[in-house]
């Protein structure tokens, strides 16, 4: 709608999990190795964990199109509120068992097994992953623990993947999943982005659309947007795509603070809010005296062209493994990973996190 106005070859701010929007800091870089290599080597269960929003489902895919799973073959399951009889049903349409499995478990573990070590047998993976997997049953939990003693004396035959919010994390710890929390060999975690990632995310998916994020926010703009969504990836994407909306109803570039703050109140996007939904605003890192994100101390902030991303059809895995540990403190690796983003000068003002304008 807006995308000649701004100069977009497309939307950059869709809310479908496309890879090629895929914006991957250190956390989510490390949790998407982590998923390829569950995937396609069959480590048994993987968990991740994520507030809603962070962007589970877009890694998931990611991963599933990564180069090392080419020779998975996976059954995705996005909605797991499902009786036990239903779950099995599902899962044998999926693994196209025969219409008697669907009825009879005994038939469908029976048809499972068989398929699962044909398919071993030529080489390939088998994969099942559950989204939302917060919402999983008691009931189911226990059928998924069985499904992940799958597997001959020396491998295992279907790699699960569990990803859900921190709900996930707490069921895991209950006393009664005990025996399936010891099956997860694999275990991952992202959280909301911080202020630098937050500029960073909004420069990425406007140059992969094709713009130019220096003509299209200010600096104000990006620490209010992230202040009231808390860095939730979703949430930053929902504000960017209204903020745009109403730039371009107003006939107005660049989205400026007051542009924000109407979407802000539209959308009922308090700093409250923001809290609540478990991210940092801005505020609070001022509170804790840390100059680099402080309002005071960052009159000016720029941010420069953002580095290439990895291709997300085969991201480059090969620099971090899951069980890669790096020597550098989180504060030398910001340092070495994300572009410089403050700029302490004050007699400097036409500035914004993408450059001058």
């Amino acid at each position: 709608m807006y995308q000649q106005f701004y100069g977009l070859r497309e939307l950059p701010f869709e809310l479908t999990p496309n890879p090629k929007y895929l914006y991957l800091p250190r956390q989510h870089r490390e949790a998407l190795s982590t998923l390829v290599y569950g995937l396609s080597t069959a480590k048994g269960v993987t968990a991740l964990v994520g507030e809603a929003g962070t962007g589970k489902t877009t890694l998931l895919h990611a991963a599933l199109q990564a180069e090392q799973c080419r020779h998975v073959t996976c059954v995705y399951l996005m909605n797991p509120t499902l009786t036990r009889n239903e779950f099995v049903e599902m899962l044998a349409s999926q693994f196209s068992l025969s219409p008697q499995a669907a009825r009879s478990k005994a038939t469908f573990l029976r048809e499972l097994d068989a398929v699962l070590r044909e398919r071993r047998a030529r080489g390939q993976m088998t994969a099942l992953l559950i989204d939302e997997a917060q919402s999983l049953s008691s009931e189911l939990l226990e059928e998924i623990r069985l499904l992940a003693n799958t597997e001959t004396a020396t491998e295992k035959l279907l790699s699960l993947v569990l990803a859900g919010q921190p709900e996930l994390r707490d069921r895991l710890n209950e006393t009664e999943l005990r025996q399936l929390k010891q099956r997860v060999t694999l275990r991952c975690e992202i959280v909301p982005f911080t202020l630098q990632e937050t500029a960073a995310y909004i420069a990425w998916r406007i140059r992969t659309a094709g713009g130019d994020a220096g003509k299209l926010f200010t600096r104000e703009a990006v620490m209010l947007i992230y202040e009231r969504t808390g860095g939730i990836p979703r949430t930053i994407s929902v504000m960017c795509d209204n903020a745009l909306l109403t730039g371009f109803g107003m006939g107005r570039q660049p989205v400026d603070y007051e542009m924000v703050l109407e979407v802000a109140r539209d959308f009922d996007m308090s700093e409250t809010r923001a809290r609540e939904a478990g991210g940092l605003a801005v505020l609070d890192e001022v509170a804790a005296g840390n100059e680099a994100t402080s309002l005071e101390a960052a009159d000016v902030l720029t941010m420069p062209s953002m580095p290439t991303m990895p291709a997300v059809a085969a991201p480059d895995l090969t620099a971090v493994t899951p069980l890669e540990k790096t020597t550098d403190g989180p504060a030398e690796d910001a340092k070495a990973n994300e572009p410089e983003m403050f700029n302490q000068s004050r007699t400097v003002r036409k500035f914004s996190f993408f450059g001058s304008r």
